[in-house]
């Protein structure tokens, strides 16, 4: 296999995929413990803070890898917005490495407190000569984050997606490609109240630690 040089943090595409914040059809496991009209706004917020940390940082395209529409949250420029695909979670994530060509990193909208440092092991100017593909695990067993040097759509699909071992599973995939994978910090993904109020406390002045710390279930947590 070649195993790519140097890069600069600027050659690397970024991706978000997300879906547009509508009432009952986003954060559903956020209820009863939230109307659905909150957990949508809670939604709202937790997107539009990845959104800006994927801004901030050097990247060679953005893409807003969406379901929906895009709506105020959207930031006026600096994102591609493409359509997700069909299919389950496994094929969108799988569609979306496929409009990429050269190292590639994704993340999803469910780790609000994601800054740029747990993203720059990744983003180093030496980050694809180190590893060929990069992980970042979810606490829940799933996974917040995905790079790869040279995209492959089909070390995705196929993977089981919401189960206590599709982290392992996906990243077992990409090391019996062959692949040497690095490995980012672990993150709590927000699924749940309880989820969102213990990010929320990680991020008190971001929108969505604001939004939730204003909300009954944070209150009480």
């Amino acid at each position: 296999m070649n195993r790519p040089g140097r890069t600069d943090p600027r050659a690397t595409t970024l991706l978000v995929i997300a879906k547009e914040p509508v009432p009952g059809r986003v954060k559903t496991r956020l209820t009863p413990g939230y109307s659905p009209e909150e957990a949508a706004t809670i939604a709202e917020a937790a997107l539009a803070d990845t959104l800006d940390t994927v801004r901030s940082l050097p990247a060679r395209r953005r893409l807003l890898v969406l379901e929906g529409r895009t709506g105020p949250w959207m930031p006026d420029s600096g994102f591609e917005v493409v359509p997700q695909s069909g299919g389950g979670l496994d094929e969108r994530i799988a569609s979306a490495f496929s409009l990429c060509s050269g190292p590639s990193l994704l993340i999803g909208m469910d780790t609000p407190q994601v800054t740029a440092g747990h993203l720059a092991p990744a983003l180093a100017p030496d980050a694809w000569e180190r590893a060929d593909a990069w992980f970042g695990a979810s606490e829940d067993g799933g996974f917040w984050a995905l790079g790869m040097a040279a995209p492959d759509p089909d070390l995705v699909r196929g993977v089981p997606m919401s189960t206590s071992r599709t982290g392992s599973l996906q990243r077992a995939r990409l090391v019996e490609a062959g692949l040497r994978v690095g490995d980012l910090d672990v993150l709590s993904d927000v699924d749940t109240p309880q989820d969102a109020a213990a990010v929320a406390r990680l991020v008190p002045r971001s929108r969505f630690g604001r939004v939730v710390g204003s909300g009954r279930e944070g209150a009480r947590a």
